[in-house]
């Protein structure tokens, strides 16, 4: 689980691309104190199990199902990623909660705009949350699947959204909150209309 709020911005140092999907390495620095081996680590909003640590770098494997859903798979070496560890029992939420799977890709659109798929878009809402590229964000305007976010300038100068480019991919995670909320109704309609068919008669 994360918060969405960015520790650093690391620099893809391999991308290697195998049968079972890629193994990705980053240079960083911050995110590897304290970091072992199985612990995790958002990679532009992905959840990755860290496989191997130097005193500058991580590695981790990445699935092809992460690679067919996030923006993962475009990756090369040079590029830049916003990178955050999972929470800890004492850490404080800043941001809100992210799980690290990316519910799919969006589209920049310009000036801090993204449009994502119909299917998705039933789940961001008007001052709402959304992680893009796994920084928590807000959504300050919304028109069926485009959304803009608002930003301060701090956030802009410590994450990779600044650059961003008409027209690239983003990782999208929407609100989980809103996920469980619509299992929970599909539930309790599902009760009503079997508890409607049994006081009827017909099943």
């Amino acid at each position: 689980m994360f918060t969405g709020i960015i520790e650093e911005i690391g620099v893809i140092q391999g991308f290697t691309k195998n049968s079972n999907g890629a193994t990705i390495t980053i240079r960083c620095s911050r995110v590897l104190e304290d970091t072992k081996i199985g612990d995790s680590i958002a990679i532009n909003g992905c959840c990755q199990t860290v496989t191997k640590i130097t005193s500058e770098s991580f590695s981790a494997d990445v699935s092809n199902e992460t690679m067919n859903v996030s923006t993962l798979g475009d990756f090369k070496a040079g590029n830049r990623v916003n990178l955050e560890r999972a929470l800890t029992p004492s850490a404080r939420i800043g941001g809100h909660i992210v799980q690290g799977h990316v519910d799919c890709r969006g589209k920049y659109l310009g000036d801090m705009t993204f449009e994502i798929p119909d299917t998705e878009a039933k789940y961001a809402v008007y001052k709402g949350s959304i992680a893009v590229n796994g920084v928590s964000l807000t959504i300050a305007e919304i028109k069926r699947n485009i959304f803009k976010i608002a930003i301060i300038p701090h956030t802009l100068e410590n994450t990779t959204l600044k650059d961003l480019k008409y027209g690239e991919y983003v990782n999208i995670e929407t609100d989980i909150l809103g996920r469980y909320v619509e299992k929970f109704l599909s539930r309790q309609n599902n009760n009503i209309t079997t508890d409607f068919l049994k006081e009827n008669g017909f099943i």
